[in-house]
Formats: structure tokens, sequence, C-alpha cells
């Protein structure tokens, strides 16, 4: 299955139509960009996977070989996807700027990380229409912290 990706910057529209008081799971540091890896799934919408410096969970994928990764836990987190369809929510004004080490690390990986990124997705899906429920515990551990339940309209859930 082919992907259109892109690194991508959210806009501050898509910030004032998710404000941190109604959708507090969101990434929102004020000042600082929502930067993330764009995967169009093919679904009629955007995942957009956030670059986080300090990630303290499994639901991610976690660089390794990279400079920050060896002070910090950083990564991709899957637990902190955006689902969009608008996209005005993209600012196609400034570039997303990444750490080079980093952005190299995601490009090797990237199958692994589309293919997990799905799976994610997916899986919150089925449980959440009935398909393929998971015990309460595992759903609650992979997804008590996740900002998906802000997306279901856009999910078709």
């Amino acid at each position: 299955m082919e992907y259109y990706l892109k690194l991508s910057l959210l806009s501050w529209k898509f910030i004032q139509d998710y404000p941190p008081a109604t959708y507090p799971e969101l990434m929102h540091k004020h000042g600082r960009p929502y930067t993330c890896l764009l995967i169009d799934s093919h679904d009629d919408y955007f995942i957009c996977v956030p670059f986080r410096s300090a990630i303290g969970h499994k639901n991610a994928f976690m660089f390794t070989g990279t400079t920050r990764s060896l002070k910090t836990r950083s990564g991709l987190d899957y637990s902190k996807i955006a689902i969009i369809k608008d996209i005005d929510y993209f600012d196609s004004n400034a570039p997303a700027i990444v750490d080079q080490d980093e952005y190299t690390e995601m490009m090797k990986n990237l199958p692994s990380i589309i293919k997990e990124v799905n799976n994610y997705v997916n899986t919150y899906i089925s449980h959440v229409n009935g398909t393929m429920p998971l015990h309460p515990r595992a759903f609650s551990r992979k997804y008590q912290y996740s900002t998906l339940p802000y997306f279901h309209n856009l999910m078709g859930i």
C-alpha cells in the first residue's frame, strides 16, 4: 500500500479549533509548534503523528540512535495522534524542522512506523465499534491518554 508522507506543523487554526480546555490530551504548548509526520491513510483523512522529546510509555516509535534519545526518550508518540481532514490545519508557511538524526532514523524505519500507526488507529476503531474489543485493562493501558476519542466523527465511529 502506498502512502503520502510529509513533515508538517499544525496551524493556529487547528489550535483554535481544538483548545486545551476542551481537548486536554492534545499537545498544547504555547509558542511551540506541533511538528508531526503526516500519513495519508487513504481513509479520507491524514494521521498526524507528533514528534516528542520525552515519552513515558510504549505507544510510540522510540528513537534509539539520536543525540536527543541519549538524554531523553524522544520519538513519535502514537497516543497523541491527531486525525485531520481540513488541510487548513496544516501550516504551509512555516517549514517543519526536526533533528537531522531523528529524521534519518525515522526514514530508515518508515515501513514499520506506518504499520504501527495504522495498527494503533485500527485497533482503537475495532474496539470502539465492537468488531474486536480489547480486554478493559489492555484498552486502558493502550488508550487511556489517547487523543483518538476527539476524532470519532472524522474516523466514522
